[in-house]
């Protein structure tokens, strides 16, 4: 059986990056967009990031473009869009697909961990569900991302503990990390 450091993920120079080299860290793993909706969580994760990333906190960005086309940059240009826009200090990794025959095989394990639970409640995550059931009829029984942002907690032995869709309180995410460090 497999472990989340079996895995690893392409750098922009097309360098593999081996998630081994996280082991006994705290890993956000995320699928991100530069114009997306919910593109200002980056905010949120560079916060995240700068309060935790000495206490052991990795984010492991992996920019996609498979959602309404919103990220459609170079992997130099979504870069220089994050560090600007919101001074990210955490990489971004090679633009990569999530679902699909192309996705990165970390994606199948991911989802294999921990599938799909619902939006939760509020006017986003209503939303979301009116959006994905015109494109995916069964979107609510298959573990697919659904959409950019979508964020897995690893703990510091590799699990993968939780799984927050974009809709997701940001503040959620944060205590499930740093109950975590």
């Amino acid at each position: 059986m497999s472990t989340i450091y079996d895995y690893s993920i392409p750098t922009p120079r097309g360098e593999e990056v081996s998630l081994s080299q996280f082991e006994g860290k705290v890993m956000i793993i995320v699928n991100t967009a530069t114009g997306c909706g919910f593109t200002p969580q980056y905010k949120e994760l560079e916060e995240i990031y700068e309060a935790d990333h000495e206490k052991g906190l990795e984010i492991i960005d992996i920019p996609c473009n498979q959602f309404a086309g919103q990220t459609p940059g170079t992997d130099e240009e979504i870069h220089d869009f994050c560090t600007l826009k919101y001074n990210t200090q955490f990489p971004q990794y090679k633009k990569s697909d999530v679902n699909g025959e192309n996705q990165l095989p970390l994606y199948a394990y991911l989802k294999s961990q921990q599938g799909f639970q619902g939006f939760g409640k509020g006017v986003k995550a209503i939303a979301m569900g009116a959006m994905l059931s015109k494109i995916d009829k069964n979107y609510k029984n298959n573990p697919d991302i659904k959409w950019n942002f979508t964020k897995f907690v690893v703990d510091r032995s590799g699990n993968v503990v939780a799984r927050f869709e974009p809709t997701a309180d940001m503040g959620e995410l944060r205590k499930c990390a740093e109950a975590l460090l």
